[in-house]
């Protein structure tokens, strides 16, 4: 049977003495030419329905007979017009049937099989036919099979499709493809041209280096061009960002790096990061950055449904979206959120997915920890190759430890699949059979703890576990239906399996019922070994805070090498710049209530003393509400000090986006007034906040940080103990402290900014403490 799709228009060929080269994975050009409309894109739900699946492909490899092969790399130089195409890829198998040689594409689908159209896939042939072409140009034949092998992962089911191609047929229809994608690879090659140029002629952004950041910036290219990783403490003020991001980029330039990543834990401090590369583009630099924002803050739509029938964005995308980069990359350059949304509602195309494929292309990504890190939504097309050319800038890497439990964890919880359980009973049979059963689970679960709110154990539950695959079994034909919840909880039961292999020593399951409510959690106690394996492949990872202290801490909990850096930085500024005191009130639990009083009455002498805009910091928003209410009970007897009148906000958990910006922007300096902030340690106004000058000369904190006491923190205290560390100081007190240093460090953020800094407790007073504030925080005689 012959190719219908094939077309027969080959690319012209011209000599050329030096022709430019391109290097050109199979995946990348078919997924290209694939979303170009010439061929048909995926039916909504193919693309979940047909992910490859690692087990499924070796079931069906371990079928082959003694002549074949499996996982066969090819190669071929094709030239096309003035370009060189070196085309890559590795084939899942080369089979010998007789006389004939027959490439096998292996594609699993976690649907019925039937849902596969009858002549197979375009996209899937398209890959054949690359693999077909360069293994019969390599080997003269005139002739070869190609076979789309299409595996059910849960039954093993097996449908096969054969097609036999002439070698001219093959070579019509790779030159087609070349030619469609020769567009895309010029703009490319004037575009890392007019870069590398760019990088090379590159000064410092700034007229001169502050103290320690020539030092933090050569570590980091050092780092990148030895091939090893960076832990590195600078503090807050120094510049970290255009110190880490200045030498990566230089290394794009001399060839070590081909992508840099450039990972945050907050929304808020991406700003930085596009800022740094806007201060390096007026100096000259030429490059590609796309800031990816989450899909559900930059969905155009009302309600956020990924369905070609819900979302015009979403219908027809692998139609336009080539057309939407090229006219982007070709006028772009630093590519943010407001530039996505641009183009996309130009081109009609979906934001999110935009800056996706935009991050394959370009060389700075700026997007959040789980881009990386995170398994169930990293990500996925990077290829070895690609991975050791590429460094990770990890900023304010202290939030990474307790990131990464939250990523290689996952809990399941009882009522969806009662939920469930009733929305199928007269529908279908075998999803409602599987669902009771989950339900049925999770009532002898709660039965067996007999009114126990809580039960950890240190193995998986494997009955749980194989209920779970046969729910996923049975769901996954009816995901194409809009059943009310399916899709969520379908998604959540698969990160449960995932987690599920990687459950080990360094996890614990541990459930929780609370009267009818049932909740099951494989909690990952430690995730170093995780973030090692992540890192690997990688040439770099720099992780960089004005918080890593003790740097041992963090080695231990994300999983350093024993060749990884270390780099530790001084303060720049000089101590007289920071008054800092402390006032010995006990905020331990037991006595808040009595430190309400002496707290506010500090509060209300401190800008007497020095009146301009604060920052108050605690440790809960409870015990925030509670003294903003005894602040203002106090203040609205008594509003004007010292001729300025006194203001106070209060951050809420729920504020949106907007809600913070204006926040933030009522800290501007004025002379009849002075602010008061009322916000929480470890909230957003507490890192990566930066008011200089007068718009801040104080922070206030209350209390040590430590985290509230419940069982996930003592499970780590416990696992910390047997492996011979301080457990204590593992789960509470070093992560409360660093959030303590995190928001003291808002206020001196340059060589002009001055201010003081109280902080309440008299903890403070003892050693463990003491220890592990900042040498410029350590003043003698500095106590209330």
């Amino acid at each position: 049977m012959k190719a219908s799709w094939l077309i027969r228009r080959p690319c012209r060929e011209v000599i050329m003495l030096k022709p430019i080269e391109v290097a050109l994975p199979v995946r990348q050009l078919v997924e290209y030419v694939h979303a170009s409309g010439h061929i048909e894109p995926l039916s909504p739900g193919a693309t979940e329905l047909l992910q490859e699946g690692t087990r499924a492909h070796q079931r069906v490899q371990q079928g082959y007979g003694d002549g074949d092969q499996k996982e066969v790399y090819l190669s071929a130089d094709i030239p096309c017009e003035e370009l060189l195409f070196r085309l890559d890829g590795r084939c899942d198998g080369l089979l010998a049937v007789g006389k004939q040689v027959t490439i096998d594409e292996i594609k699993s689908t976690g649907g019925p099989l039937e849902t596969i159209p009858e002549e197979g896939i375009p996209v899937h042939w398209a890959q054949g036919v690359c693999y077909a072409y360069m293994y019969a140009l390599g080997h003269g034949l005139q002739s070869i099979g190609i076979q789309l092998t299409y595996v059910q992962r849960v039954t093993g089911d097996i449908r096969r499709l054969q097609r036999e191609h002439a070698f001219h047929e093959l070579e019509l229809a790779v030159q087609e493809m070349l030619r469609r994608y020769a567009p895309y690879a010029r703009l490319l090659g004037a575009h890392a041209t007019k870069r590398d140029a760019s990088i090379a002629e590159l000064p410092f952004p700034y007229s001169r280096y502050r103290e320690g950041q020539r030092r933090l910036a050569g570590a980091v290219y050092r780092s990148v061009e030895e091939g090893v990783s960076l832990f590195a403490q600078a503090p807050t003020g120094i510049g970290k960002t255009i110190s880490t991001l200045y030498p990566a980029v230089k290394a794009v330039g001399t060839g070590h790096l081909r992508r840099v990543y450039y990972m945050t834990a907050r929304t808020t401090t991406r700003a930085s990061a596009e800022e740094a590369l806007r201060l390096m583009a007026e100096k000259g630099l030429h490059i590609h950055a796309v800031t990816i924002t989450a899909k559900e803050k930059i969905c155009p739509q009302e309600e956020m449904i990924c369905r070609k029938e819900h979302c015009p964005y979403a219908d027809g995308y692998y139609d336009r979206i080539n057309g939407a980069m090229l006219d982007m990359l070709d006028r772009e350059t630093l590519i943010t959120r407001e530039v996505i949304e641009t183009y996309a509602h130009k081109h009609k195309v979906c934001p999110f997915e935009m800056s996706l494929d935009a991050a394959y292309t370009a060389e700075v990504v700026i997007g959040d920890y789980n881009y990386i890190f995170d398994p169930r939504v990293s990500f996925k097309r990077l290829n070895g190759e690609t991975k050791k050319r590429t460094a990770i800038l990890v900023d304010e890497a202290h939030n990474l430890p307790d990131r990464a439990r939250a990523m290689f964890s996952a809990e399941l919880h009882k009522a969806p699949f009662l939920a469930l359980q009733r929305e199928l009973k007269d529908r279908h049979r075998e999803g409602y059979q599987a669902a009771k059963a989950v339900n049925d689970y999770f009532i002898a679960l709660r039965k067996l703890q007999a009114g126990e709110a809580r039960r950890v154990e240190a193995e998986p539950p494997d009955r749980l576990l194989k209920l779970l695959e046969t729910f996923q079994s049975a769901v996954e034909p009816l995901l194409a239906d809009e059943v009310s919840g399916m899709l969520e909880l379908y998604f959540e039961v698969q990160s449960f399996l995932r987690t599920a292999q990687l459950y080990d020593e360094r996890y614990v399951t541990y459930t929780e019922t609370t009267g009818s409510a049932v909740t099951i959690k494989l909690y990952c106690l430690d995730p170093s070994h995780l973030l090692r394996q992540t890192a690997k492949g990688y040439r770099s990872i720099v992780y960089f805070s004005a918080t890593l202290t003790p740097v041992s801490y963090y080695r231990d909990t994300i999983g350093a090498d024993e060749l990884d850096y270390a780099l530790t930085l001084g303060s720049p500024f000089k101590r007289e710049q920071l008054a800092v005191r402390i006032a010995p009130i006990s905020t331990r639990y037991r006595d808040r209530g009595a430190s309400y009083g002496p707290i506010a009455e500090l509060i209300m002498e401190q800008v007497r003393s020095q009146p301009g805009n604060y920052f108050v910091f605690f440790p809960s928003y409870a015990y925030m509400n509670a003294l903003y209410d005894c602040f203002t009970a106090e203040l609205s007897g008594s509003s004007q000090r010292n001729g300025r009148r006194i203001e106070a906000q209060l951050q809420r958990s729920d504020m949106s986006e907007e809600e913070r910006q204006s926040y933030l922007s009522t800290f501007q300096p004025d002379e009849e007034r002075s602010l008061i902030g009322f916000a929480v340690m470890g909230g957003v106004f507490s890192e990566g906040v930066d008011l200089p000058g007068e718009r801040l000369v104080g922070v206030i904190i209350i209390g040590v940080g430590l985290p509230q006491l419940g069982l996930e923190r003592d499970l780590l205290m416990d696992y910390y103990e047997r492996k011979g560390y301080n457990g204590y100081q593992y789960a509470y007190v070093i992560p409360g402290m660093n959030k303590v240093l995190q928001a003291g460090g808002r206020l001196i953020r340059s060589e002009t900014d001055r201010g003081s800094l109280t902080l309440v407790d008299d903890r403070y007073l003892r050693r463990e403490y003491e220890r592990l504030l900042p040498g410029e925080w350590r003043q003698s005689d500095n106590h209330v």
